[in-house]
């Protein structure tokens, strides 16, 4: 009979495509994991994957099995989760995305929190990509992310928990500097520097300006930290969210100007699979959440 620990054993090998490294990631010998997917393959009568000295291979029938072995895999990890939930709130393990124009602007103000007032909480925080994190989520890796809507989020529940505007960001020495507002206009002639494509926030500046049109610059930079720099050397200007108002506010050298487009422009939610039993978990972090940023 074919047994979850096979089904484990063959998708630890898909994520790493190497058995030793596969071995490791599942705390067994290489002896174990492979003598346990030969014999599952023999139960199969198939090969799931092409082997030899220098890589690993999926083969297309090993490709069906391991995408329903995935699909197993995650309900019975979503079963765990249900007898799981119906202890204290937070009181077991979390696993949670957040993207980089979040995580380190809204994690130091509730994470102190989240410990005061959840001390059993085993919380594990994994920083990337929307796209990435989302597909991680889909799969079962995460049990939870931290995202900016809008964002096409098929098959998924979304829970906002707040709502902001973007702001432009430029050395006090621009003309500009003093503007009650900024204009899509007045854009248009300025040196406007954005995150490397992937970033959701260079969408979300890009449509909350109407400026999609617009020949930008665009960095390799992943995180605000490395533009904010150059926006104070004059280098050019660039939008930020008013979480990480922070990062101009601690400068005299910068300026940050609401944006005459209406808002809100983003608003941050969880993402969850609609069948994560750990749900009320997630409401407990939102309320937690808003007190610390502010219901609006």
């Amino acid at each position: 009979m074919i047994s979850l620990k096979q089904l484990h054993y063959a998708l630890a090998v898909e994520r790493t495509l190497h058995f030793k490294n596969a071995a490791e990631e599942c705390h067994v010998s290489q002896s174990a994991l492979s003598t346990a997917l030969s014999e599952l393959e023999k139960q199969l009568g198939f090969q799931i994957f092409e082997r030899d000295n220098r890589k690993v291979l999926v083969t297309p029938l090993g490709r069906q099995v391991l995408d329903r072995a995935r699909e197993i895999s995650l309900q019975v990890e979503d079963l765990q989760k249900l007898a799981e939930a119906q202890k204290e709130p937070l009181s077991t393990p979390l696993t949670l995305g957040v993207i980089p124009t979040i995580g380190p602007y809204l994690l130091p103000k509730v994470l102190p929190a989240m410990q005061k007032q959840y001390p059993r909480l085993e919380l594990e925080v994994i920083e990337d990509q929307t796209a990435e994190l989302l597909s991680q989520l889909r799969r079962g890796a995460l049990d939870a992310a931290i995202i900016a809507l809008p964002y096409d989020c098929e098959g998924l529940l979304t829970f906002s928990f707040w709502q902001e505007d973007l702001f432009w960001i430029t050395n006090s020495r621009d003309e500009l500097a003093t503007a009650e507002r900024i204009t899509t206009e007045d854009m248009r002639h300025a040196h406007l520097m954005l995150l490397k494509d992937g970033h959701c926030l260079t969408d979300h500046a890009l449509a909350a300006c109407k400026l999609e049109d617009l020949s930008t610059n665009r960095f390799n930079a992943t995180s605000l930290n490395t533009l904010i720099p150059l926006v104070a050397a004059g280098m050019g200007t660039t939008l930020v969210p008013e979480i990480a108002l922070g990062l101009v506010e601690s400068s005299k050298k910068l300026v940050a100007v609401p944006l005459e487009e209406p808002g809100p422009h983003r608003e941050l939610a969880f993402a969850v699979r609609p069948n994560y039993p750990g749900v009320a978990n997630i409401e407990a972090l939102i309320r937690l959440f808003k007190d610390k940023l502010g219901a609006r």
